[in-house]
């Protein structure tokens, strides 16, 4: 932990233009948001002076970021408590582990004492995941697993039938049919771009099923092993063979463009990912698409479990404030402002299980309401790998080194992809990296 806080602070260095919550001179108050700049973030931001009007005094300015470096400047603000930020994006990932460190406020309290916020409304799974012992320490905005988007229009014409639950060596043989470069159609498209949160949560996932894992029980790290290295040279090649152009630097946002536009045939992804697919306003395919569960090898299910969530920097000097605008973002009627306003298909999802009694919400999602209900129920270790390992999570390691951990392994398999290095060699560097944190621990149990 010790080196983890000399990184941040270093970092911290890189956190610039920010200032806390503070007076403005003439009684106002600014509160400073930190958040990834995905479309559901960006309507929040577009809605934000409804909560200004209904809380005068209040101004909120909101520092929005591509994931990998919004992880980097929140992790280094939060960790080195430099009070930076008020509100903060995080994940289920960061949310238990930050909490136990005393890095983040109790919600807890702020819930119970305001009315209608109804926690037990969330998502049990959902909710569960962002909790330090049975406490919330921050509130989902948007809660994810994956599935496989596909063009039905595309299958139909070529003779395919997507079952109800494909595996992946069915999903190969799909994406090399429907392969067609003349057409400027990709037959698949999977997240290549370097970080542990782009394309290493699908591919952890591949690995889950495939039967392999980072660690074994006694930390001895396992990414040579014939199980993870049969996952890699899948994933690389598919990608490489029947993938979108640019899959290196392909991630989330790239391979929604690339399917909203009607270049790619299938897309492995979080089911958050209908925000794109179905929105009248930017995709071509609305209307033309199937959503089938995240595929498998060996395993039951496969889906990872995530959840963009806000939460209070212990540090943060008006904590009242920032728990009014958090509150505003993620209640009930959160989701009613945003389908009224911009269409119940841009709905923040996986949350809260009201959401999907909303009548309107039901008749815009009933394509993939469902399948997303499902990926998240079915999101646990039991289902989604082999074996037990010794760390939480599905797809990523749950402690705190896999934030460098993951973003090298993800740079080896973003090399390999490119044609850069050999699958073979991406998993012998990636091993060595391994390795050193998995001595930390047998350390620690010896």
């Amino acid at each position: 932990m010790r080196k983890l806080l000399c990184l941040l602070a270093a970092t911290a260095l890189f956190v610039t233009g920010c200032a806390g919550a503070g007076s403005l001179g003439n009684g106002e108050r600014t509160l400073v948001v930190a958040i990834v700049s995905n479309a559901q973030m960006k309507d929040a931001i577009s809605l934000k002076g409804e909560f200004e009007k209904k809380n005068p005094g209040v101004n909120l300015k909101f520092v929005s970021l591509p994931e990998n470096e919004a992880r980097a400047k929140i992790t280094a603000s939060t960790a080195t408590q430099g009070g930076e930020f008020d509100v903060v994006m995080i994940s289920n990932y960061e949310a238990p582990q930050w909490a136990a460190n005393g890095w983040l406020e109790n919600l807890e309290p702020h819930m119970k004492a305001t009315p209608g916020y109804d926690e037990n409304d969330f998502i049990p799974s959902i909710r569960d995941s962002l909790s330090y012992q049975n406490q919330m320490y921050a509130v989902p905005f948007y809660g994810e697993s994956s599935f496989v988007a596909y063009r039905k229009d595309l299958f139909q014409k070529a003779g395919i039938t997507m079952p109800a639950h494909p595996t992946w060596a069915q999903i190969a043989e799909y994406a090399a049919k429907l392969d067609d470069k003349q057409a400027g159609v990709a037959g698949i498209c999977l997240r290549g771009k370097p970080g542990w949160g782009e394309s290493l949560a699908p591919f952890t996932t591949v690995a889950n099923t495939f039967g392999a894992q980072y660690f074994d029980k006694d930390w001895n790290a396992k990414l040579t092993s014939p199980e993870f290295t049969k996952a890699a040279n899948f994933y690389v090649n598919l990608v490489r063979e029947h993938g979108e152009v640019g899959a290196s630097s392909a991630g989330f946002t790239e391979c929604g463009t690339q399917y909203a536009q009607g270049n790619v045939a299938m897309w492995y992804d979080a089911t958050s990912m209908t925000g794109t697919t179905e929105d009248p306003s930017t995709s071509h395919v609305v209307g033309k698409n199937g959503y089938a569960p995240a595929p498998v090898d060996k395993t039951q299910a496969s889906g990872w479990l995530y959840a963009w969530s806000l939460a209070i920097p212990k540090v943060a000097k008006d904590k009242d404030d920032a728990w009014k605008f958090m509150a505003w973002m993620t209640d009930k009627e959160y989701a009613k402002k945003v389908g009224e306003a911009y269409g119940w298909n841009r709905v923040p999802p996986g949350t809260r299980k009201s959401v999907y009694e909303i009548p309107q919400y039901k008749d815009a999602a009933k394509a993939y309401a469902q399948p997303t209900l499902d990926g998240i129920a079915n999101a646990n270790q039991q289902k989604t790998m082999v074996s037990a390992p010794p760390y939480p999570g599905i797809q990523f390691v749950g402690i705190p080194e896999f934030q460098d951990l993951g973003t090298r392994v993800s740079q080896q398999l973003s090399a390999a992809i490119a044609g850069q290095t050999s699958v073979a060699d991406a998993l012998e560097q990636s091993q060595k990296y391994a390795e050193t944190v998995g001595k930390s621990y047998q350390e620690v149990a010896g």
